[in-house]
């Protein structure tokens, strides 16, 4: 029996802006029914009867394919433009897959069931309670919210897979810190590359219009937190002319600067033009010359030069209550937070962490209490220091081990509390999406001639 045909057309195209997402675009009178099975099918509502496939294992073209045999099965009239019809056409294969044995079917089971993990974490079903670098890949380890199962998580994008799976929360992170404790961090990885354009493409169709930038409005007064970057080789220079104690020196390949004081057992490493999210600051001390480090303090690229300063002037006064071979107890952490308790900031204890935030949620302090008490000696990243959208997401961070003297936090925490900076404001222009009208309902025949081979 012949399924009637629904007064709805979906027109797929190529994305204008991502390399592999397809758009659908929906007219008639029916086209809800449309937008409901394509929204099912993994699709993004992006405007009014406007849909985006944007995946991370660009295989958008093939699932399009599937999505029009499926409307034009349910009696919706599908359009594939032309562009989109060679995409689909095209075959290729991923460069140095790590499974060569595998058929380009078995490519792409693997691929939709990173994808499927993928969408689950973006969805909220499957909660990440931490991630750690293993080698040039990424491993995480979460639990799903529907059915309590605790999942160990193994690489990234289209090659992200179920290593391993457990009873319970616990019983994966013991695991998991068991494996990975000395590269273990709270919560999520960052987004990769992969990752942040597809979630670009589903909020974005088309660059910006071209318009004429109204005049910038001058700096904010704003929290030291959320100043702006500035010039960290400035900032270093300026410090070093101002304390004839402390001597610079370049190395070889001019990317990295050291700053060392007289006693040579407090040092300073300045990587320049660090990406924002990188390393590009750390400080260590140590007791004598020639004897293992007793504190190291990082912090990014993108970290504020009002907070930066504060800790600069601190190091010039040199005066520490370093205290190695003892364990971090209550007192010290008390005493590293006071002025952020004193300030009103949230304090939360989950765990092995003990989170104080602002009251808005845009910066943070974490003391991881495991790393200090387990492995101190591994200097750690006991103390995390972040500001940003949230803590998973942060736009600097600055982390430090566990003997990093209490009263250089409580200066640092007493600079997040009520330091103040300044940042310029960006003036704000116009946005114009791209026309995707809908052409007349016909569908395309399949391109003819041999398909194209290439790698990604």
């Amino acid at each position: 029996m012949t399924t009637p045909a629904l007064d709805a057309h979906v027109r797929l195209d190529s994305h204008p802006t991502h390399s592999s997402a397809v758009t659908a675009s929906l007219t008639g009178a029916q086209a809800h029914i449309a937008h409901l099975a394509l929204e099912a099918d993994g699709w993004t509502p992006v405007g009014e009867n406007i849909l985006v496939l944007a995946r991370i294992d660009s295989e958008e073209p093939y699932w399009a394919q599937q999505a029009a045999s499926a409307l034009n099965v349910a009696g919706i009239t599908t359009e594939i433009t032309p562009g989109l019809r060679e995409a689909i056409d095209e075959e290729w294969t991923w460069a140095n897959y790590p499974m060569p044995w595998c058929t380009r079917s078995e490519i792409r089971e693997v691929s939709a069931e990173a994808q499927k993990i993928h969408d689950d974490i973006r969805h909220g079903h499957l909660l990440i309670h931490a991630h750690a670098q293993d080698g040039h890949t990424t491993v995480a380890v979460g639990t799903y919210l529907s059915g309590g199962k605790s999942v160990y998580l193994h690489g990234e994008n289209h090659l992200r897979q179920i290593a391993d799976t457990f009873d319970s929360p616990a019983q994966a992170l013991v695991a998991f810190e068991k494996m990975h404790g000395d590269t273990m961090r709270p919560g999520p990885a960052r987004m990769t590359d992969t990752e942040r354009a597809a979630a670009k493409a589903q909020t974005q169709l088309g660059a910006p219009a071209v318009e004429p930038e109204p005049p910038s409005p001058g700096p904010e007064t704003v929290p030291v937190y959320a100043g702006d970057v500035s010039d960290h080789d400035a900032l270093l220079d300026t410090f070093l002319d101002a304390h004839s104690d402390w001597s610079k020196w370049r190395t070889w390949s001019d990317e990295t600067t050291h700053a060392i004081h007289e006693d040579q057992t407090l040092r300073i490493e300045l990587i320049h033009e660090s990406p924002a999210d990188d390393t590009a600051w750390t400080v260590a001390a140590y007791e004598t010359p020639v004897s293992d480090r007793m504190w190291a303090l990082t912090a990014t690229g993108a970290t504020p030069a009002p907070v930066l300063q504060e800790l600069l002037d601190d190091l010039a006064d040199g005066e520490w209550d370093t205290a190695v071979g003892t364990p971090v107890d209550e007192k010290t952490v008390t005493t590293a937070t006071q002025p952020l308790t004193d300030a009103g900031w949230n304090h939360t204890v989950d765990g092995r962490w003990i989170r104080w935030t602002t009251p808005a949620g845009d910066a943070g302090v974490q003391f991881d209490a495991f790393a200090a008490q387990h492995h101190p000696e591994q200097a750690l990243a006991t103390w995390t220091v972040w500001a940003g959208p949230n803590p998973d997401r942060p736009t600097w961070t600055l982390h430090a081990s566990p003997h990093t003297p209490s009263s250089l936090l409580a200066n640092l925490s007493e600079n997040l509390a009520h330091g103040t900076g300044t940042h310029q404001a960006q003036a704000i222009g116009h946005e114009r999406r791209a026309n995707l009208a809908a052409s007349p309902p016909t569908i395309p025949a399949p391109k003819a001639g041999p398909a194209v081979s290439r790698t990604r």
